[in-house]
Formats: C-alpha cells, structure tokens, sequence
C-alpha cells in the first residue's frame, strides 16, 4: 500500500457556512470539555475542505490517503493550526504565513528569517493543544507532526475534527502503519511531502523551489570519512538514541557517519548506557531542546560513572543538533551538512560549529 495517493476528484457539494460551523464548534467545544472521549466517532472519515467556490480558478482538487485517513481539499486551507516545529516550518519555506491561526508544541524557535512571519501568530500550547483550545482557533485545517498529536487525549480524533468540518494531515514521515511508515526515512520522502502540501495549498511552485534549494544543498555535502556515531535525544538513566530507519540514520548516512544502533528497525529506541561504552562512539551527537539542552547532556556525560570514560566524552567530541532538525522537515538537508562539517571541525581540532540556530 502506498503512503499517500494523490488523485484529482469532482467539486464537492459546499460544506458548512462559517456562521453555521463557528455554532456547531462551539457547541461541539462545550461538550468536549464535559467528556472529550464522548466526542470520538468510529472509523476514520474523509474531512471537509473549504468550499470549491473558494478555490482559485488553477486549483486542482487533491484527495490523499495520510497515514490511512482519506482527506479531500476541494480548495487551500485558509485557517490552519500547526502542531510540531517541521509542520510549522514546512509552511513557513513554502511562504504560507498567513494562513496559520495557531501553532503548537514548538522543539525550539523558528529560523531567524522567519520569526517576523510567526511574530503574532498564537501559540496554543507549550505542548499537543486540547480540543477546546483548538476549535477555539476555528482552523479548517490541523497539521500535525505526530500522529500521537491527534488523539482523544490531544488535539481531537481525526474522525471527530472531520465531522466538524475541520481537516487533518499528518507528516507522512510520521505514519506508524505497515505500509505507510517509510521504512527507511529518505530524503525523498521529505521532498516529496513539500510537494504534497506545495499541492495541498495550491502553490506547487513555491513547493519546487523548496525542493531544488533542499537538493541543492543535500548535492553540496561532502561526507565526512567515515567514524561512529550515537544520536542521543533525550533520558539519562536510559537514553533515547537514533535507531534504523529515521531521521537521525537518514542525517548521519548523509553526513558519512556510521550509527551505532542502525541495525535497530526503529526510528528511535532506548538502550543502556554499558551499550553505549561498549560501542565507543567517534562522536555523539547531542539533541538540543528547550527542555533537554545539550548542555544539560555534556554535564551528565562527564558526572557519569560508566559515560565519562567515553572517549568522546573525553574528548569532548559532540556535535549539537537542535530538536527541530531532528524530525523530517526543510532543515533536515541542512541539519545533515552542519552534522558533516561539525566532525570536520572537531578532526581538525577545531571547535565544531554552532548548529543550534539557523539563520
């Protein structure tokens, strides 16, 4: 089955008003604060878009199987929550500022060229927004980092936000079903969800310039020579560290780096720290996020009884990534080029660039 299949279909019948779904969110929103599990329906459905009188004349409708939901866009989104940096980030590089009304569950602030265009966009929440401060946003569209992000628990069940008129996408590179996971994560699946939303969104055009700029720079790369390396994202007395089949293989790969636990069929796993010493990594990478900074991960290395004695703990042979890269997303192809030129700096005796901030 394939992960997401794209196909024109005919204008469907106008969905609700935006007076007559503004009433039926509300009302849906007060009794989702009394028993949000109440509100959850059965199987997956296909959500409503905006009606096809809203479309611009060159649209071309767009019907996608994410994650196994059917989701028809008979026009773009205009009011769209984000949730996760990638999704926000995605639409920023595809110029689509205007169309966010909420963002939620940030790994860390946004490139500097693009924090003028999120200024006074509302964050929702620190973490996955609840549903009522969803509706509250009245987004016709919520883009979603995790499938995780659109549960009873979270931001609303996917069936649920359908019935009331509001559509879901998911990163594709974040499906976790046979079939829709990419297995392993390439970077040919995050161009090609650039492009799906670029279609999404009507903007096909802005999507290839992301893309030839995403190339360009994965073309510019010059692995490094090879080395080992554990991705470590967060957990102290048991790390989480970049497994086989996702972003953190997808960026070493690129970067000419061997992961210590690719042969692990997993996006990230858990593991102990005597595996960790017993690999002696060339370099650690170091996963850096507001509420688990690199920094904070240096300290606990060098107080660590078993850590310490990791040569690039003595060495002090880290390379630091920030959260926001480590998801697929337009940073990834940089992510991967800072990730090669950082060993260069540290194998020359350098201190290795400052990857934590992008301009």
């Amino acid at each position: 089955m394939p992960r997401a299949r794209r196909h024109t279909v005919p204008a469907s019948p106008s969905p609700l008003t935006r007076r007559t779904r503004r009433a039926g969110l509300a009302a849906v929103a007060a009794a989702c604060t009394l028993a949000v599990a109440a509100c959850s329906t059965g199987a997956p459905a296909a959500a409503p878009s905006p009606a096809p009188s809203d479309a611009p004349a060159t649209y071309t409708p767009v019907t996608l199987d994410n994650c196994g939901t059917e989701v028809t866009f008979d026009a773009p989104p205009q009011r769209v929550v984000t949730i996760k940096s990638s999704t926000t980030e995605t639409l920023l590089a595809l110029g689509l500022a205007d169309v966010l009304v909420g963002t939620a569950f940030a790994d860390g602030p946004v490139p500097e060229r693009w924090a003028a265009d999120v200024a006074d966009v509302p964050v929702l929440s620190d973490k996955v927004p609840g549903q009522e401060a969803l509706l509250e946003a009245e987004p016709d569209l919520v883009y979603a980092g995790w499938e995780s992000n659109l549960s009873t628990d979270g931001a609303g069940e996917r069936s649920t936000l359908a019935d009331l008129g509001i559509a879901t996408y998911v990163s594709p590179s974040a499906c976790k079903a046979p079939g829709y996971q990419p297995d392993p994560l390439s970077f040919d699946d995050v161009l090609d969800e650039i492009r799906e939303v670029g279609d999404v969104f009507g903007v096909p055009d802005a999507a290839e310039q992301v893309v030839a700029e995403q190339q360009a720079t994965l073309d510019a790369i010059e692995p490094v020579d090879g080395g080992t390396a554990v991705w470590w994202s967060s957990g102290t007395d048991t790390p989480y560290v970049g497994a086989g089949i996702g972003a953190p293989q997808m960026l070493l790969a690129a970067a000419g780096l061997s992961n210590v636990f690719a042969d692990v069929h997993d996006t990230w796993t858990s593991v102990g720290w005597e595996q960790v010493v017993a690999a002696d990594p060339d370099v650690l990478v170091l996963v850096d996020s507001a509420w688990n900074s690199a920094q904070k991960k240096m300290d606990f290395l060098a107080t660590h009884p078993a850590a310490s004695q990791l040569t690039a703990v003595r060495e002090q042979r880290y390379v630091v990534v920030p959260f926001a890269a480590t998801e697929a997303g337009v940073r990834n192809a940089q992510a991967a080029a800072d990730v090669a030129d950082a060993v260069r700096a540290l194998d020359a005796g350098t201190p290795a660039p400052d990857a934590t901030t992008e301009d």
